[in-house]
């Protein structure tokens, strides 16, 4: 499993935000934009998976959210300890949907009237407000291994609050590695091709993006945009766009049962679950998960016709 190749570039959005961004395939072909989860870089996304959908026909767009890797960090509060415990984040903090705000910007900059939107963790609540509230932008939504914001659903296991708990900032990019490999051992696929090595060189790679330091303000205040939009089901509700809810029966940082809700609160829905799979995409999963997105594009578009 290889890390993709980017030709990085910055679009300074209307709202003050600056993303960077890359793109691949062809600009005249349809669009596909990723949105990586918590905490995550664009170059998350594996090579196999964004080569899958370019050589089906398709432009793909790759982006840091705001506060992570090479896009701006945000002035706005972020939760302390105490509040991430209470589920009460700071009332001036940034929520899910001025994160889907800013896809929707990136996408009117890039002169893109409409993408398949897919989102990962995190990344599938953002595609999934998106959805909602910019909805003239989504031909198609993607979520995978996400959630619809009820705490009762879709929850961390004890072990992963643990790991998380006790987690440290790590002050040298040894220490990001180990870090990130220690959490990915327990919520990834350790038997997934050369998966430690993906692993090593994502953390390497997401420290060096990062200005070489931890940045963990940055990440609490991502933790702080989940929180503040709260539970969004009703809001699911009035999504339109064809929808593909993907998840692992297997996943022990998003339960299971945070797919099954949104599928449920989308209604039409498809809800596809993949037995093994945990919260990881890796090069093993890459063309199975592409060729799920593929044909669910594929359906919408007769669908619509």
């Amino acid at each position: 499993m290889s890390i993709a190749s980017h030709h990085e570039q910055f679009a300074e959005l209307s709202n003050g935000t600056t993303l960077c961004y890359s793109e691949h395939g062809d600009k005249n072909d349809p669009a596909v934009i990723l949105i990586a989860g918590l905490g995550l870089q664009m170059v998350y996304w594996p090579a196999s998976f964004i080569q899958a959908l370019t050589t089906a026909g398709f432009r793909v767009i790759c982006y840091d959210n705001r506060d992570a890797g090479r896009s701006s960090r945000s002035n706005t509060p972020h939760p302390s300890t105490l509040q991430q415990l209470l589920g009460k984040a700071p009332k001036e903090c940034y929520g899910l949907e001025h994160m889907a705000d800013d896809t929707a910007l990136l996408l009117t900059r890039l002169d893109i009237g409409q993408a398949h939107v897919v989102g990962m963790s995190m990344g599938g609540m953002i595609a999934q407000t998106l959805s909602y509230r910019h909805p003239e932008k989504v031909a198609s939504l993607t979520s995978i291994f996400s959630t619809t914001g009820n705490r009762r659903v879709g929850q961390p296991a004890a072990s992963t609050l643990w790991r998380l708990a006790r987690a440290k900032s790590p002050n040298t990019h040894l220490e990001a590695i180990d870090n990130y490999c220690e959490m990915m051992n327990h919520i990834g696929d350790k038997n997934a091709p050369h998966a430690l090595l993906h692993w090593q060189q994502y953390a390497k790679l997401a420290w060096q993006r990062n200005g070489s330091r931890s940045d963990t303000r940055a990440l609490q205040r991502q933790i702080g945009a989940i929180m503040r939009s709260g539970d969004r089901t009703q809001a699911l509700a009035k999504i339109k766009a064809p929808a593909l809810i993907i998840h692992g029966d297997v996943d022990h940082m998003v339960h299971p049962s945070g797919g099954e809700a949104t599928a449920r609160a989308i209604g039409h829905a498809r809800h596809i679950v993949i037995e093994g799979m945990r919260h990881q995409i890796d090069s093993a999963l890459s063309h199975r998960l592409a060729q799920h997105i593929l044909d669910h594009i594929q359906t919408g578009a007769s669908d619509a016709a």
